[in-house]
């Protein structure tokens, strides 16, 4: 055995956060050691916290008893930084309540048009490019993040930082978030007025230890109301996503949203349009495509408003389920829907 061999044997195992092989991801570190069927090496990971550690880990073991030898002992050790990536060219201030270099809000007109899955799925699939993430649950009438990234249970504590005590944001799957329901009674309505919601998200931003990020993502609530304009002033907003349904009614709204981010005493640049629950197809006819909500009505109102069709998303159960479950679908690398927010978060890094 020799270390070409382990090298060659490691093209095999790609890493999920990326897609790439173990090799292409540089995630190989210069320290092979070979003693007769017992090899070391260690594996180059962004976080010490990588959600996928474990599994790359036992790939990794076999991967090499599959293509080298079945009698091989492997001794893997983990080391941790953060891999090269490309600097996001953002307008977010690092002056601010929050030192990110990109603040995107994303949003929807109406609800139920899987706004929130649109976001936990981008926050996850830029997290697993290896980019510092945080993620704000601003829709406090409906907090919905807890539950996607199955954390319903967790609480904040706080820390101490120069003299304040702040929040310590909850992290799963590389992203930090903050969201109403950890403070509440998820089985209870939240009835507040509009300057009680404010105040609330106020705090979450101004007194939570967020730390420096790449990007900051913000669930909004849907519609237009006393939230939107609290963030849009509070924040030097990057940018704004816009997600709809093809369906007519939903493109009325969604065109309303587009017109808020643009009004002069607003003037947030749209980053593009998410048509979501673009078509249905069934597992037992995949070449098949059913336009249960119209056909392309957000591709259509993109081009109509001059703005960037960032992406399709089909319906599909599995992304339901992720969400359900709390499990993401960003986090299944390969999987058709994860690639398409791979796709979306590709042109988000470019815009």
């Amino acid at each position: 055995m020799y270390p070409q061999q382990v090298i060659d044997a490691l093209r095999h195992v790609r890493y999920p956060g990326t897609g790439k092989d173990l090799i292409e991801s540089g995630m190989l570190e210069d320290d092979i050691r070979i003693s007769g069927f017992e090899v070391s090496f260690s594996l180059i990971f962004p976080k010490d916290n990588d959600p996928f550690m474990k599994s790359v880990v036992k790939a990794s073991e076999a991967a090499l008893k599959t293509y080298i030898d079945s009698n091989i002992t492997a001794h893997i050790h983990i080391h941790t930084k953060t891999p090269p990536h490309p600097s996001p060219q953002g307008r977010g201030t690092k002056s601010g309540p929050i030192r990110a270099k990109n603040i995107i809000a994303v949003h929807s007109g109406k609800g139920g048009v899987g706004k929130s899955t649109v976001a936990a799925n981008l926050a996850v699939a830029l997290a697993n490019r290896g980019f510092s993430v945080g993620l704000l649950d601003a829709d406090i009438h409906g907090p919905s993040m807890p539950k996607m990234f199955r954390c319903e249970d967790a609480r904040p504590y706080s820390v101490e930082e120069e003299g304040r005590t702040l929040i310590e944001p909850i992290e799963q799957y590389g992203v930090k978030m903050l969201s109403i329901g950890f403070f509440v009674n998820p089985e209870s309505a939240v009835i507040w007025r509009g300057g009680m919601a404010s105040n609330a998200i106020k705090q979450l931003i101004e007194d939570a230890h967020w730390g420096e990020l790449d990007y900051f993502l913000i669930d909004l609530p849907p519609g237009t109301s006393d939230i939107h304009l609290t963030l849009i002033s509070e924040l030097q907003l990057t940018g704004a996503i816009v997600v709809t349904t093809p369906q007519p009614v939903a493109l009325v709204d969604a065109r309303k949203g587009v017109e808020m981010f643009r009004n002069e005493k607003v003037n947030v640049p749209i980053l593009g349009l998410i048509e979501n629950m673009a078509w249905f197809t069934p597992a037992e006819l995949p070449n098949n495509k059913y336009y249960i909500f119209g056909k392309d009505g957000g591709k259509a109102l993109a081009e109509e408003l001059q703005i960037p069709l960032l992406g399709q998303i089909p319906l599909v159960q599995s992304i339901r389920e992720g969400g359900d479950e709390g499990t993401p679908i960003a986090l299944q690398a390969g999987h058709p829907a994860a690639m398409e927010f791979d796709r979306i978060a590709d042109k988000l890094l470019k815009s």
